[in-house]
């Protein structure tokens, strides 16, 4: 329905409904929807950005040092590295340059809310191929589903929401199914959380060079902690990747941005013990969820994944009730980030309560002790 808006509005656009980012948490609760660093900033790095205040001069368009540092990282051209505002506004300058109407973006889903939206702006057509019962990338069904107006493909690794990895070896044999020239985005907004030896590693994807058509993204908001600083990164062919910057906002980088991120850069070993740490909280929540009952997915983000089904929203509000704010997508599940070390807790506290509410051969429901 376009009839209330009073302007004329591409109709596609007029039925998308707007993203919806994580509900906010009261003081006197958890906030662990949004997949964020609960660490705050190193004081290194917010004496960096304190240090930035030529708040009336525009920052470098391309963001020149960090690009130079992290081409230095992958080994390529800094003109093979281009910086956004998150790594979402990159894939939406991705998806803007490849695909318009008439044409197809593939990607399974569930996965990244922010994908359909993307592609329907860009004005192409989505065909979402489905997870696997385990919350898996069908790379094979994905395959199958390339046609002749496929111009992109996004495989998510981890899969947000539901946590489980694509494979080296499931990757590789999925590119050589698909078109040179088709794009496939390797969307890898997690990979610092990544523990699983076999997963995907989009340096070494790139490193090969037998696939030029593919562009990995990585993002500081998560491990690095700087998402309210929007800035991520693209890694790719210069001449993609140009196409990308065509259809860029310009100068939406900030320097303050900038300037986190290579000051992160340089505190890594620090930051990536960090990472470390919400890790191995991750494995310890997904084992004690499992033995609650619940049907966990392989976990390998900084979240993890509820299949609460036709229950969602009412286990969602049970969890708020309880002072946990998580992120539910209606008749799918739940993803819950994981936070501080005493939200652990509540939140194993609130989803035995849940589980126990559950019918009988509910796909939130599994053996206790294991996922099937």
């Amino acid at each position: 329905m376009t009839s209330d808006i009073p302007v004329k509005i591409r109709p596609e656009i007029a039925a998308l409904p707007p993203y919806k980012q994580g509900r906010q948490a009261g003081a006197d609760a958890f906030k662990l929807s949004s997949n964020e660093n609960p660490f705050d900033p190193l004081p290194g790095v917010i004496e960096t950005v304190r240090s930035q205040t030529a708040l009336n001069r525009y920052p470098d368009a391309t963001a020149s040092r960090l690009r130079e540092r992290l081409a230095a990282r992958f080994g390529v051209t800094p003109d093979e590295v281009h910086i956004g505002a998150g790594s979402v506004s990159i894939l939406a300058q991705l998806l803007l340059a490849a695909a318009g109407p008439g044409d197809e973006v593939v990607y399974a889903w569930r996965s990244f809310e922010a994908y359909p939206g993307l592609a329907a702006v860009a004005g192409a057509k989505s065909v979402l191929v489905p997870i696997t019962d385990d919350g898996r990338h069908d790379l094979q069904a994905m395959a199958d589903a390339v046609t002749g107006r496929t111009r992109a493909v996004i495989v998510c690794s981890p899969n947000n929401p539901t946590g489980p990895i694509v494979t080296q070896a499931e990757f590789d044999a999925f590119v050589e199914r698909v078109p040179a020239d088709v794009l496939v985005i390797l969307d890898e907004a997690y990979a610092e959380f990544v523990t699983d030896a076999d997963a995907v590693d989009g340096e070494e994807v790139l490193a090969s060079g037998r696939h030029p058509n593919v562009v990995v993204l990585r993002t500081f908001s998560k491990a690095y902690g700087l998402a309210g600083l929007r800035v991520g990164y693209a890694v790719g062919h210069s001449r993609i990747l140009d196409a990308a910057r065509s259809t860029a906002i310009p100068l939406s980088v900030t320097a303050q941005a900038e300037v986190a991120a290579l000051a992160s850069l340089d505190a890594e070993a620090e930051l990536i013990e960090r990472v470390a740490s919400i890790a191995v909280r991750r494995d310890q929540l997904v084992a004690a969820l499992r033995e609650q009952g619940w049907r966990v997915p392989d976990a390998q983000g900084n979240f993890v994944w509820l299949s609460t089904g036709a229950e969602t929203l009412a286990a969602a509000q049970a969890f708020e009730e309880g002072g946990v704010i998580v992120r539910p997508f209606a008749g799918d599940g739940i993803r819950i980030s994981v936070g501080e070390a005493e939200a652990v807790d509540r939140v194993l506290e609130i989803a035995a309560s849940v589980v126990s509410g559950l019918p009988e051969g509910h796909s939130g429901r599994g053996i206790s002790g294991g996922l099937a």
